[in-house]
């Protein structure tokens, strides 16, 4: 059930309200039979929740009365403390994950090969997007057979935005696709790059039937190939990431041939 210690109040802070909604005005020492708050806390116990908007004070009155503000805006007042400890809660961690990111791009790169896998649609794009954010310089993006079953459009929607943020971060990219897959795509996709992107000269876009297989090449480091479902020709079964330069060397060389044949992408 839930509880005014969701909000943040302590179990004496609760009892003290909930039992001032009751009492109506009163004194502390009224406040603490009827809370079962001890004595010896009942008064820092109104402080605190004094301080929280959730009481008023008859101050010339002697003793001290106290009387609960009314539920609505208590509750309305303790939402608003919430959001904005959440808010200050948010700005503390990225101004950590700003100095971290910083600190730890410091640090020299591994030029060791190394190889990982994904199986399944959703881990094959959390994979690919993955990627795609840890590219630097350059993303070359080869795209003739679908994309993970789960959903063509949205994850092409997904692909997208985080191909936007790489050019924001200074990445060039090339895009060489089938026409096939340019029909694929959602129209959302297509608006965006028609308004946007088909006018910077850090990311262009290309079609050539004579391609096969999906893959990417990143920083001319590091390979993404898709991997085909061996028992369905139209899934996707998983992705393969292979970090090694000599590799990635040889891929961009059957790929260069292909993009010099290739037509701008036409909308």
């Amino acid at each position: 059930m839930a509880s005014l210690r969701d909000l943040g109040l302590s179990e004496y802070e609760a009892r003290a309200y909930r039992a001032l909604l009751s009492t109506g005005p009163t004194t502390a020492k009224e406040l603490s039979r009827a809370s079962d708050v001890p004595m010896g806390r009942i008064y820092d116990v109104l402080n605190s929740i004094e301080q929280y908007n959730l009481v008023r004070s008859q101050t010339a009155s002697r003793p001290k009365k106290y009387v609960a503000v009314e539920p609505s805006t208590a509750l309305d007042r303790l939402l608003e403390d919430k959001k904005r400890e959440l808010d200050e809660k948010a700005d503390q961690y990225e101004s950590i994950v700003d100095d971290l990111s910083d600190e730890l791009d410091a640090a020299d790169p591994v030029e060791d090969q190394f190889w990982t896998a994904a199986v399944g649609p959703e881990e094959t794009t959390d994979l690919l997007l993955e990627r795609l954010a840890a590219a630097d310089n350059h993303i070359v993006m080869v795209a003739a057979d679908p994309v993970p079953e789960r959903d063509m459009q949205a994850v092409s929607e997904e692909v997208l935005a985080q191909l936007e943020d790489a050019l924001d971060r200074g990445v060039s990219v090339d895009v060489l696709m089938t026409r096939e897959m340019v029909a694929s795509l959602s129209e959302k996709v297509g608006r965006r790059y028609r308004e946007t992107l088909q006018a910077r000269d850090d990311f262009d876009v290309r079609t050539n039937d004579d391609v096969t297989g999906s893959f990417n090449i990143l920083d001319d480091l590091e390979i993404c190939i898709q991997v085909p479902n061996p028992l369905s020709s139209g899934e996707a079964f998983g992705m393969i990431d292979l970090k090694d330069p000599e590799f990635a060397a040889s891929v961009n060389q059957e790929f260069v041939p292909r993009w010099e044949e290739a037509e701008p992408l036409q909308f």
